[in-house]
């Protein structure tokens, strides 16, 4: 499966790469994005070569904060056919789970995740392509778009406690400072928001319960018919992404979170040739060169990270696939993407 977004994915870039100087038109070409697809919000493009645009445009125009100069300009309308039903949500827990059950509907590659840990909430975001490559573009634009969403949605008064990224710091924090207006926390564990419970159950002024139905009911129209196409690998792979640093990358918490039995799971799983703890490695090995190119964790932290209850059991997984143990791979590969 090729993970695919709306075009509204890429909405803004042509004021933004302008604006920094670029020619968007050859950009988009270069990238195998036909410029003329963005005109039409129902078209869906390939999420790695958005990737790919993002990245390199940040690259070619110096610019750190591409995705999130694109992110700025983005209004509740932009969710396309989902904004309505997102308008309608009675709190902001309501609204961000919808985006979560209609996630797929947006953007494959967008996985998400509400973590309540005591008196907070951390919501989880990650961007996982094809060819999982970590894209800090791509990342920024989708914690600015939730973030703008959220302010949006509550009318001003959305106050997040902190915004996190697994990347380093830009050289320069006044974007960042100016959109999120809240602290910011780089080279951390996950990629996310962290509220109060009291903030995600803040009242939607515009909440309508029968406005709601009515567009939900549409709406699972069209969940239907992308479940039938988007492929369970990648999706289990994506659940994986975010629930692994938690700790609950288990096969009964995945299948809980696709609301299916470990068994009819396990069964999905055989039918496309692969098994559970196949995807578990995968990600593991994904996962563990962002966490190993981070100088604010140890060995043993990134052992805990991706679920090794010891350090040894660590190295020597990492020394099974990588053909060295992980304390010469940092040593040769010290640097913070």
């Amino acid at each position: 499966m090729v993970p695919l977004a709306h075009t509204a994915v890429l909405k803004n870039y042509f004021d933004v790469s302008q604006r920094l100087d670029l020619n968007p038109y050859h950009l988009l070409s270069s990238a195998g994005i036909y410029p003329a697809l963005l005109n039409d919000v129902k078209q869906r493009i390939p999420v790695d070569k958005a990737i790919d645009l993002l990245e390199q445009s940040a690259q070619l125009s110096g610019c750190e904060t591409f995705g999130l100069y694109m992110a700025e300009q983005r209004q509740l309308a932009d969710f396309g056919e989902l904004s309505l039903l997102l308008s309608y949500q009675h709190t902001l827990r309501d609204a961000l789970q919808t985006i979560v059950r209609y996630r797929n509907i947006i953007n494959n590659s967008l996985e998400m995740y509400l973590e309540e840990v005591g008196n907070t909430v951390i919501i989880r975001i990650e961007v996982v392509s094809e060819f999982n490559a970590y894209s800090r573009q791509a990342i920024e634009l989708a914690l600015g778009i939730t973030h703008r969403f959220c302010t949006a949605l509550l009318s001003q008064k959305w106050n997040p406690l902190s915004i996190h990224f697994s990347h380093r710091a830009p050289h320069d924090l006044t974007v960042h400072q100016r959109i999120f207006g809240c602290p910011l926390e780089f080279g951390s564990e996950f990629n996310g928001i962290v509220c109060t419970i009291a903030e995600l159950d803040k009242i939607n002024p515009q909440a309508n319960t029968a406005m709601a139905d009515h567009a939900q009911r549409y709406l699972d129209i069209d969940l239907l018919r992308n479940e039938n196409e988007s492929s369970i690998i990648f999706d289990i792979r994506k659940s994986i992404y975010l629930l692994l640093p938690m700790g609950r990358a288990t096969i009964v918490q995945v299948a809980q979170t696709h609301g299916v039995n470990v068994r009819t799971l396990q069964r999905r799983l055989e039918t496309s040739n692969t098994s559970f703890s196949s995807l578990i490695n995968d990600v593991r090995q994904v996962l563990v060169f962002r966490y190993l190119k981070n100088p604010n964790y140890s060995l043993a932290q990134v052992s805990d990270i991706l679920g090794y209850s010891m350090p040894s059991s660590f190295t020597r997984w990492f020394i099974s696939q990588f053909g060295v143990s992980p304390t010469v791979w940092r040593n040769n590969n010290a640097i913070l993407h």
